[in-house]
């Protein structure tokens, strides 16, 4: 009996995370868990979303070496066929597409053929873009509530600890401390969830306009080739 006393005060007076963890309500523990599955939810986006723009930028390096390298847009997107493995090359082959669909069959091409290859490559670089936004808005999300649910479990942490004061009639440090630091804890798991979503959605959002931006270029020279084309 004596032992299990000792045992309950010892975690009553553990200010070890998990300790702190262990003696909260239940609805400071569930906005604690809540914190904890956004800051692995953000993390988990901000890894898949390096790891794609990572991919997109040496995609697209690669795809433009090859479209200035001289070969033939022709053969190039025969090479390509009806499988565009990158971003890239779907822009390419949305132009061509549409290039190809402007050709009467004595060869002529239909009035307004520019017009038409400019509105199919943007509409591919909006799939592209709206494709590469996907998931950041979960990060802003994280950044721009996390703090106040963690302010939300302290307030509820820190009314708990008045009520137990109350109740035990004792301003005592050691009764108040546990309770106090239980609620901070919220408040630390919400920056703490929240920081690093702010700072990647930021940084992440500007790698996306940066990528979209490359596609747009890429899109309004190869339109000028095709220009050319049609004004001979």
């Amino acid at each position: 009996m004596e032992t299990e006393v000792i045992a309950t005060a010892q975690v009553a007076h553990d200010f070890t995370m998990w300790g702190l963890f262990l003696r909260a309500t239940l609805t400071v523990k569930l906005v604690m868990l809540m914190l904890i599955l956004s800051s692995f939810w953000a993390w988990a986006i901000i890894l898949q979303k390096s790891i794609t723009f990572r991919a997109a930028r040496a995609e697209a390096k690669k795809f433009d070496r090859r479209f200035w390298s001289g070969e033939p847009l022709d053969g190039l997107f025969e090479e390509i066929g009806d499988t565009p493995r990158g971003a890239s090359q779907r822009v390419f082959c949305a132009g061509m597409v549409e290039w190809e669909r402007s050709h009467r069959e004595d060869g002529g091409l239909i009035a307004g053929a520019e017009a038409r290859i400019d509105r199919a490559m943007d509409v591919a670089i909006s799939k592209e873009s709206d494709r590469l936004q996907r998931g950041l808005p979960v990060l802003a999300t994280v950044g721009s509530t996390a703090p106040f649910v963690g302010l939300f479990g302290t307030v509820w942490g820190i009314m708990n600890a008045f009520i137990e004061i109350a109740e035990q009639q004792n301003t005592n440090l050691a009764v108040v401390a546990p309770g106090i630091a239980e609620a901070l804890l919220a408040t630390g798991l919400g920056l703490l969830a929240a920081i690093p979503a702010v700072i990647f959605y930021n940084k992440l959002s500007a790698d996306s306009d940066r990528i979209v931006a490359g596609y747009e270029a890429f899109a309004d020279e190869f339109a000028t080739i095709l220009s050319r084309q049609l004004d001979r």
